[in-house]
């Protein structure tokens, strides 16, 4: 059979498993935003960046040694999340979970708001916010300091007691949201189906969620336009771009 019809049945096949299925799981990571022209954490470290280690721009450790050149890299990773648009992929699940309340759930490993652009509600987001911000330590003041009084600086301080901002993400080292955690592991128990798109499968406990709801008996589908670690996981693997393939599955 031609490699372009087996393509075709394949994806069919996908489309009538997303139509069956009650209850429907999106873990979503980078590859999903880099078609909007957000880059990958790896890839955001070009140009000035990339003589950077990872652990000095994404690290308590790091921030701590030189919050300026963190706040500063941050601050260019803000302005491209701001600058991106969603893409055809974002549009197809908002789409699809306005037109079938409470069947489509989201958890994302990434950092932007795209999703929440595109229109879909109560989206899980496992690695926080890069758009936020929040306190380094716990706060020293008599009266809980909040952070829209901090001082513009980079990165921005309390007046009360000199606590610095850091961006609302979670870094190496740093243990995820538990109630996020809490929320998609239990929907990836209780899900008909897993769709993962855009992801490499290497960062756990995220990439766990695949196994979870394979062996809670949901049918595990993977986007992505190249091999994963979750492959073997996968019931079926969709070769394309989240942007091209989603509309396929979740369109009418």
């Amino acid at each position: 059979m031609p490699m372009r019809e087996q393509a075709r049945l394949a994806i069919q096949a996908a489309h009538e498993a997303v139509a069956a299925a009650g209850r429907i799981v999106v873990l979503s990571g980078a590859g999903m935003s880099s078609e909007s022209g957000i880059p990958t954490f790896r890839d955001a470290q070009t140009g000035l960046w990339a003589r950077f280690d990872p652990m000095q721009l994404a690290s308590t450790e790091g921030f701590r040694s030189d919050p300026r050149l963190v706040w500063d890299w941050y601050a260019e990773r803000r302005a491209g999340v701001r600058a991106a648009v969603p893409n055809a992929g974002h549009l197809a699940l908002a789409r699809f979970a306005a037109a079938r309340p409470g069947r489509l759930q989201i958890i994302t490993q990434n950092v932007d708001d795209l999703h929440q652009r595109a229109g879909s509600p109560d989206v899980i987001r496992l690695h926080g916010d890069i758009l936020q911000s929040r306190w380094l330590d716990p706060c020293r003041a008599p009266e809980p300091c909040d952070p829209a009084t901090a001082e513009p600086e980079r990165p921005p301080h309390c007046t009360q007691c000199g606590n610095l901002l850091r961006p609302a993400v979670v870094w190496f080292g740093e243990q995820l949201p538990p109630d996020a955690l809490t929320r998609a592991e239990s929907l990836a128990r209780q899900c008909d189906l897993m769709l993962v798109v855009g992801t490499s499968g290497t960062v756990y406990p995220a990439a766990g969620l695949a196994s979870l709801a394979r062996d809670a008996g949901a049918m595990v589908l993977i986007v992505n336009p190249h091999a994963s670690d979750l492959d073997a996981v996968a019931h079926q693997c969709l070769r394309g771009t989240a942007a091209a393939v989603l509309p396929l599955l979740f369109g009418d």
